[in-house]
């Protein structure tokens, strides 16, 4: 009798787990990403194999898979969720993510749900949260167990695809309760952060967005601290501590993604590229791209651009 409750939460949790499943897989039933209820913030993927790394730009959001796995990577660290676990992310982040498991007969499907800060700081007042009053040194993504709850709050999420007209009532509430079931759960703290001006120690949130906005301008540290009100040290410790970079590395990820996007969608060649996002030595540039995608900016372009012709036909 002991064992009745844990039993019939195990058998909830798989039976969500398998409709999470089918309803992403009958909503985008080629591999690729859609968002199908524009302007809401969330977003379907599924893809048919395991694929190579890619790089990317991330906002703060709430990312869950309904069947595979995946990798991602942030700086040194590592991050592997898969259908028991979420991943959360409360920052703008360059990072590196990889799926691992999937197959034309169980492909990799998965959700991801954005965060914005106003709505979480709503909800953090609605249910009498405390601000936080002490910075704190918070890396800015992490995984955690997907709970009963968090999971049925999803499946409830999804089933609105099939009624657009029930969608614009319910899924504000269910993002609502996501917000909240996260604000309790064991990334209450990091989320926390987000809805908090400051809330990164100190200002780190604000020196990740002028990163972002003039990643093609040089970097002048110096200035960006005096500005913040920090030290140079005290930037460099607390940047990574957040980001897991330091700011120029950040910078360099930002500077190195956005050259590779010109390349492949403006068709520019690598030296215009290079200027485009701020570098003045080609061959610098050269080899710092060679860094971080493993191979020289033309042929990985080319790559790509086969790999895609190859895709669609």
């Amino acid at each position: 009798m002991t064992h009745r409750p844990a039993e019939r939460e195990t058998l909830r949790a798989r039976a969500n787990r398998e409709e999470l499943a089918e309803r992403i897989g009958r909503a985008i039933r080629e591999d690729g990403s859609i968002q199908p209820l524009p302007g809401q913030g969330l977003y379907l993927a599924r893809r048919s194999s395991p694929l190579e790394r890619v790089h990317s730009v991330v906002e703060p959001s709430v990312a869950v898979i309904a069947q595979g796995s995946k990798m991602v990577m942030l700086g040194e660290s590592r991050y592997l969720y898969d259908s028991s676990r979420y991943l959360l992310t409360t920052l703008e982040l360059p990072r590196v993510s990889q799926i691992l498991e999937a197959s034309p007969e169980r492909p990799y499907l998965s959700l991801r749900l954005e965060l914005p800060p106003t709505l979480v700081s709503a909800v953090m007042m609605e249910a009498g949260h405390a601000s936080l009053k002490d910075h704190a040194e918070v890396r800015a993504i992490d995984v955690s167990p997907l709970n009963g709850d968090l999971l049925d709050a999803f499946v409830r999420l999804v089933r609105l695809l099939d009624s657009p007209t029930e969608a614009q009532v319910l899924l504000p509430l269910i993002t609502r309760e996501i917000v909240y079931r996260l604000l309790v759960g064991e990334q209450g703290a990091r989320l926390r952060h987000l809805a908090m001006e400051g809330g990164y120690t100190p200002h780190i949130a604000t020196a990740v967005r002028r990163l972002r906005q003039g990643f093609d301008q040089p970097l002048r540290i110096e200035l960006l601290a005096r500005e913040l009100g920090m030290s140079v040290s005290s930037l460099q410790h607390q940047f990574k501590a957040v980001t897991a970079m330091s700011p120029l590395q950040f910078q360099k990820r930002l500077r190195l993604q956005e050259a590779r996007r010109l390349m492949l969608s403006e068709d520019l060649d690598a030296a215009s590229a290079a200027y485009r996002v701020g570098y003045q030595d080609a061959s610098h540039f050269n080899r710092e791209y060679k860094s971080l995608f493993g191979i020289p900016p033309m042929r990985d372009v080319q790559r790509l651009r086969d790999a895609s012709g190859a895709s669609v036909g």
